[in-house]
């Protein structure tokens, strides 16, 4: 059996300009995938407006609906589950996410965050890497664990900083780089799971990135 076009969750809490990316580079044929499911913590977030445009399901998991974190992930991780996903996407979803979510998809969550991390976890990464003076920053596809933007890193791209910028201007060359690369990584990531099951082996397996000579990120390789 070989895996068709790789099946996306993707938890959104904002703007979805990421998720966008994803569904422009799907219908223009760039990437094999299909997002069968977009879901948010916030009920009005432009995000879900931009999937219900698209024809994606919506669905809203708000936290404050449940009396513990814990129930709260597990009715978001079945509105996820339902969807038969083989990778979920964390594009601009705020929230922290512990084992009652995680521990549901082993190896198969990711996460797009505007630093170079390690360097600048957390809110306001852009904010931290001007108030650094940091010359250079840039952006991060990485796995997620239970702690902050502290899962094993896939990919990056890297951002000069430029005289005068701010947090605006900074943001908005970085949100470009992360279009380009979180999609990048989830076509490299769905063509690892296509060769995994014509050899038969699990999928589900991690690619960290390696660091080319100009110091961009560009490659990845398994994990054992």
């Amino acid at each position: 059996m070989s895996i068709r076009s790789i099946r996306l969750a993707v938890l959104v809490s904002g703007r979805g300009s990421n998720l966008q990316a994803i569904v422009d580079a799907v219908r223009a044929g760039r990437l094999q995938a299909s997002v069968e499911v977009v879901v948010s913590d916030v009920a009005d977030a432009p995000a879900l407006a931009r999937a219900r445009a698209g024809g994606i399901p919506a669905a809203v998991v708000r936290r404050r609906d449940y009396p513990s974190r814990a129930e709260f992930e597990l009715a978001l991780a079945g509105a996820v589950e339902r969807a038969r996903p083989d990778l979920v996407v964390l594009a601009g979803f705020m929230r922290l996410l512990g084992p009652a979510f995680l521990d549901r998809f082993p190896g198969r969550v990711i996460n797009i965050h505007p630093s170079l991390l390690p360097a600048f976890p957390g809110l306001e990464a852009q904010k931290q890497a001007l108030e650094y003076g940091v010359r250079f920053t840039g952006c991060t596809v990485h796995y997620v664990d239970y702690g902050m933007d502290s899962g094993a890193i896939i990919d990056q791209r890297v951002v000069e900083v430029m005289p005068g910028d701010d947090g605006d201007s900074l943001s908005a060359r970085i949100l470009e780089q992360e279009h380009e690369l979180l999609v990048d990584v989830i076509r490299r990531i769905g063509a690892q799971m296509k060769m995994d099951e014509k050899t038969g082996e699990e999928t589900g397996k991690q690619m960290s990135g390696a660091i080319s000579e100009g110091g961009c990120v560009r490659h990845g390789r398994e994990q054992a």
